[in-house]
């Protein structure tokens, strides 16, 4: 593990050292592939030997969001504030040693809230317990940035995040990769390339161990969403941000914090007196971007009381998932009634992607035939 680390730190310090121009862009982007494949390599070590213990937290609910900020910014006050559950709190670091969780119900959705351990420098790395607190965060669907107003350092938030290869509000790039047996590297490009070139992706290519596949480039790529892509553990999570302690800032001081912070959506809130807590409960439930699936029994009419609540971009499969085994088992088609229908009562398979307030029918194996066109 030593001498993985030492040559980490040998090859980010060949790159601070290197002038940064389009000569250089080339060797820079192969030392980040190397760095990139060493922490790789460092995980698979650290979890062959055991990795330390972990934060067993099961997940339940639609949705998981995690706390995410420095020791003493009012994580914990702010979970029993958004779902009363009582998470231990005073006023000095490292207070919250475990993962204490708690229920949000928004709209009919109910949604996990997770308060993890602050993260400090190095979490990455394991100081602090940051791997396993990282290794939560990393399996959330939401991250909820808690900053204090007063001591604003959220770029340091994030770079432990990206170092431990979560993308914070970011999309998966636009390529795909299909390892080959032989003839080497080939890159193909359905775009104009600006910020690569074909024998850069290939050279990054080999440092990942990769030396024969086709790598297709639908998208302008940078450097490193290539090393993203190529690494293989990256995970693209959405955030929402609040500034707390908010009862203790002058407009002024909002002022220059969002001007700090132009690219993020900050709300500024507070934890102990409950300022501008309900209009964050709204932020979460609209980021979660959660879709209302009314079921329909055949024959007789919509359960509109009680929808399965579904993310955005679920399908017909996802669905399956969430209703009884003697449904899912029998399933032979589902009929849609409302946005995602080209007609009411279209018959569709499992891939199909619902849209919200949508109605459904399963069709079991050995259910009538129906005709692709039923009144709701």
């Amino acid at each position: 593990m030593g001498s993985i680390e030492e040559e980490i730190e040998r090859l980010e310090e060949e790159i601070r050292k290197t002038p940064h121009n389009k000569a250089t862009e080339g060797h820079i982007g192969k030392l980040r592939a190397k760095i990139a494949s060493l922490r790789i390599e460092r995980e698979k070590r650290s979890k062959g030997g055991g990795g330390g213990l972990g934060y067993a937290v099961r997940k339940s609910g639609h949705a998981t969001v995690a706390l995410v900020g420095y020791p003493s910014v009012g994580k914990s006050t702010l979970l029993t504030r958004l779902t009363g559950a009582e998470s231990q709190a005073a006023a000095y670091e490292f207070t919250t040693t475990t993962i204490i969780p708690g229920m949000l119900t928004w709209r009919g959705a109910n949604i996990q809230i997770l308060d993890m351990p602050g993260l400090v420098a190095g979490a990455a790395q394991g100081r602090g317990r940051g791997r396993e607190v990282i290794s939560v965060a990393r399996s959330s669907d939401l991250l909820l940035f808690v900053i204090d107003g007063q001591h604003l350092e959220p770029r340091g938030l994030i770079r432990e995040l990206e170092n431990a290869a979560i993308r914070v509000d970011r999309s998966p790039p636009n390529l795909s990769i299909t390892k080959a047996e032989r003839g080497g590297v080939q890159v193909e490009t359905t775009v104009k390339l600006t910020r690569v070139t074909p024998k850069l992706v290939t050279d990054i290519a080999r440092e990942f161990g990769i030396h024969n596949a086709l790598i297709v480039l639908r998208q302008d790529v940078t450097i490193d969403e290539v090393i993203d892509a190529l690494a293989g553990n990256r995970v693209y999570i959405p955030s929402v941000w609040v500034v707390n302690k908010a009862d203790l800032l002058d407009a002024n001081t909002r002022r220059k914090i969002l001007e700090r912070l132009p690219q993020l959506r900050v709300h500024f809130i507070s934890a102990t007196t409950g300022e501008g807590v309900e209009e964050l409960k709204d932020a979460i439930g609209h980021a979660l971007a959660f879709i209302r699936i009314y079921m329909k029994p055949q024959g007789k009419p919509a359960d509109r009381d009680e929808p399965l609540i579904l993310r955005r971009g679920a399908t017909v499969r996802d669905l399956l998932q969430h209703v009884p085994a003697s449904l899912s088992g029998s399933f032979s088609a589902a009929l849609v009634w409302g946005r995602s229908a080209k007609f009411p009562g279209q018959r569709v398979s499992r891939e199909h992607k619902l849209e919200d307030q949508d109605v459904v029918t399963i069709l079991p194996v050995r259910g009538r035939n129906p005709s692709t066109r039923i009144p709701a």
